[in-house]
């Protein structure tokens, strides 16, 4: 068993990909990866991230009169900036140094965390692509989906729609019963496969920016913890924003950088950089 003594060193340990995962991930923009943190360690850090988002949460109403957004999950964001100890899992360099070598990029620094509660009972994640609410201006972004327990299908693992980081359509949308039903037909009509599996505990998955992904609902008794961190080129440059959620983001997750400048702000520490 894993000893709990120095959590920290265990976010940092390599984990070796091989040339043929790299080039999975840039066919299908996605990649599934099994064992990459020890289960027990996730259990540990798990129940503070658990207790803060719940604490931290401020969704008050039930379940039934709820968006179908707000349906799918409580959130919290920067939950790093709220604990030590979830600084420590979220700024790992086992993670970070993952996402660096899968976008082929020499480093990587945080652009936001964000934990994903979804409860008993909570309802579908829509289809989507997370770069919709990003003023980033490349593709080079990926995002780590850690759960801190195992996900079986009836809970709602994260799926995706493998080679869709390509597709124009869809862009514009943000998660939304539109965007559900607009971009599984058009997944489905353009024959993308759509690949849903059940995740162990210490599996993460990573996907870009502009990859099309989707969850189901919660049908078990349990909730469904996940963390997730969204890592960007170290040499990121701010653009202009191109919608009113790209412009909230801006503020709230880089204040400070200037459009057409690489973003260096206190809020998106360096993660993971190649030694020269």
């Amino acid at each position: 068993m894993t000893t709990l003594l120095e959590p920290v060193s265990v976010l940092d340990r390599p984990y070796a990909l091989t040339a043929a995962q790299k080039r999975q991930f840039g066919q299908d923009g996605y990649i599934h990866l099994k064992s990459v943190l020890p289960p027990d360690v996730l259990a540990d850090y798990g129940r503070d991230i658990t207790r803060l988002t719940i604490e931290l949460s401020t969704q008050t109403k039930p379940l039934e009169d709820r968006t179908t957004y707000d349906r799918a999950f409580l959130q919290v964001m920067n939950l790093w900036e709220q604990s030590e100890r979830v600084k420590a899992f979220v700024l790992g360099k086992t993670l970070g140094r993952l996402a660096a070598d899968l976008l082929n990029v020499r480093g990587v620094r945080l652009y936001h965390d964000q934990s994903l509660y979804k409860e008993p009972g909570g309802g579908i994640t829509p289809a989507h692509a997370d770069q919709y609410y990003w003023p980033l201006a490349s593709d080079r972004t990926v995002t780590a989906w850690v759960p801190l327990q195992a996900v079986p299908l009836d809970m709602g693992p994260l799926s995706f729609y493998a080679g869709s980081q390509h597709e124009a359509f869809g862009r514009d949308l943000g998660i939304s019963d539109e965007s559900e039903a607009a971009i599984t037909a058009m997944m489905e009509a353009r024959q993308f496969d759509f690949i849903q599996k059940p995740f162990d505990l210490g599996d993460v998955s990573f996907h870009l920016g502009w990859t099309f992904h989707k969850a189901g609902a919660n049908t078990s008794l349990t909730p469904r913890s996940v963390m997730t961190i969204i890592y960007m080129d170290i040499d990121m440059v701010l653009q202009a924003p191109t919608n009113g959620m790209q412009e909230a983001d801006w503020a709230h997750w880089c204040p400070g950088a200037e459009i057409g400048k690489p973003i260096s702000t206190p809020k998106n520490p360096i993660i993971f950089e190649r030694a020269t």
